[in-house]
């Protein structure tokens, strides 16, 4: 059988100690709730911004608070050897998924769209097991399978009659392989000493950069969306953006990438209480179990399994 246990994992990384763990499940908890939002977000504002007009306007602001919270946190630049990859991650975290999420959830309702993004956690555990050492604890692979489960019954049970739309599915998965793969390297950006305030903002920054052709298209949108879907992407902006990447690189410099991603299959389950309490969306029972299915899931992740000693 294969060894299971982590290996290498102190040098890769920065154990919260426990005056810092209440932080660390704070930060983690910020991050999933608002990152549910986002769902609300875009949809709210989808119908009056295209895919790229609502995910610049959205880094612009993101990338403006980030920034003030970058210099209030003191800027820290990476390793001159490292630049290309922070311009690589910020690209495909902040332009390209984007584009995918945003693009997908025009044709896909957000239960399918969650339920193919999130493949992502799945292939965190796994890569970052097979290539940042962090092995395959026992809790993650139980409860890794689990909450994936109530995100597909989730999926399922929200899909419209007509059924989901190949380009969308598509796209979803687009969004699913930024996600794993820019976890992963921002993993590895801050296992090599990175400082996390200051990479969210770098990445940030060249998401937006990447993002300036669809300038033309921003304008025309804000001349005619009315101001609670341009409110709603400011939202986007400084929430589910600034606030939320900079809680989620402080969780995943003290915790591993597999675990901090499974963390995130707590943001189906809020995306359904948000949507009908907000949206008025009622979920079906089979919903709720789904949901039920994704706290126990991330639940079993959290818990530390150790070896009886005599």
């Amino acid at each position: 059988m294969p060894d299971t246990t982590p290996r290498d994992t102190a040098a890769l990384v920065a154990p919260a100690t426990k005056k810092q763990a209440p932080f660390v499940l704070v930060a983690a908890l910020v991050t999933v709730v608002l990152w549910a939002s986002a769902f609300i977000g875009i949809r709210g504002a989808g119908p009056h911004f295209d895919p790229g007009a609502l995910a610049l306007l959205r880094m612009a602001v993101g990338s403006a608070v980030l920034a003030i919270i970058a210099v209030r946190h003191g800027i820290r630049l990476p390793e001159r050897r490292h630049w290309w990859l922070v311009a690589v991650w910020g690209v495909g975290w902040f332009c390209v998924y984007n584009l995918a999420l945003n693009a997908a959830e025009r044709t896909l309702d957000a239960g399918t769209a969650a339920m193919v993004v999130n493949l992502a956690p799945l292939m965190v555990v796994i890569f970052s097991g097979l290539f940042l050492r962090e092995g395959f604890p026992k809790p993650l692979i139980i409860g890794a399978p689990i909450a994936f489960l109530g995100v597909v019954l989730i999926g399922m049970n929200s899909s419209t009659s007509e059924g989901p739309d190949i380009t969308g599915l598509l796209l979803a998965l687009l969004a699913a392989i930024m996600y794993a793969g820019c976890t992963l390297l921002q993993k590895h950006l801050l296992s090599a000493g990175s400082d996390a305030t200051t990479l969210t903002f770098l990445g940030a920054l060249a998401g937006t950069v990447a993002l300036l052709p669809w300038v033309g298209s921003l304008i025309g949108a804000l001349q005619t969306a009315p101001l609670d879907s341009t409110l709603w992407v400011v939202y986007l902006g400084i929430f589910p953006t600034a606030v939320a990447f900079t809680t989620w690189a402080y969780v995943l410099q003290r915790s591993t990438a597999g675990q901090t991603s499974a963390t995130t299959y707590v943001v189906p389950a809020l995306a359904i209480l948000m949507s009908w309490a907000i949206l008025g969306e009622m979920p079906t029972p089979l919903m709720f179990v789904g949901g039920a299915l994704c706290l126990l899931g991330v639940l079993v992740t959290r818990m530390r399994w150790g070896r009886r000693t005599a």
